[in-house]
């Protein structure tokens, strides 16, 4: 079992920068492939971007591409999302989750553990 805490949502303004983060306790022993998804209001859970256990692979949405960053620290068991150039809507609760699949999966299936997820708003 892993535990997963989202923290760093919060109101930022159009243009503006956030920086999310994710601490996994528990069975942190094991190689996760993470990933961050979100959900709009009324929209389904979507997939934002997932990164290797190396930090060698990760793959993003094409919305958030060029945008927003993926990174990792093992040794603090966090991973870390970094969204530049933020737009309304990118406004969405934003989840953390955790795969013990080696492939950088973009479905919500594909990952086995997550987060209660933090609110993020961006006004225009």
């Amino acid at each position: 079992q892993v535990q997963l805490v989202e923290s760093g949502g919060g109101l930022v303004q159009a243009g503006g920068s956030l920086r999310l983060s994710c601490a996994a306790s528990g069975h942190t022993s094991n190689r996760y492939t993470m990933g961050w998804f979100r959900q709009a209001p009324g929209k389904e859970r979507a997939f934002v971007t997932a990164i290797s256990w190396s930090s060698d692979t990760t793959y993003y949405a094409d919305s958030v591409k060029d945008r927003f960053t993926i990174s990792r620290d093992n040794a603090e068991n966090t991973v870390y999302l970094q969204m530049n150039s933020l737009k309304p809507e990118d406004t969405a609760i934003y989840y953390c989750a955790a795969s013990l699949s080696l492939s950088m999966g973009t479905t919500q299936s594909s990952y086995a553990y997550w987060g209660q997820g933090t609110q993020v708003t961006v006004s225009s």
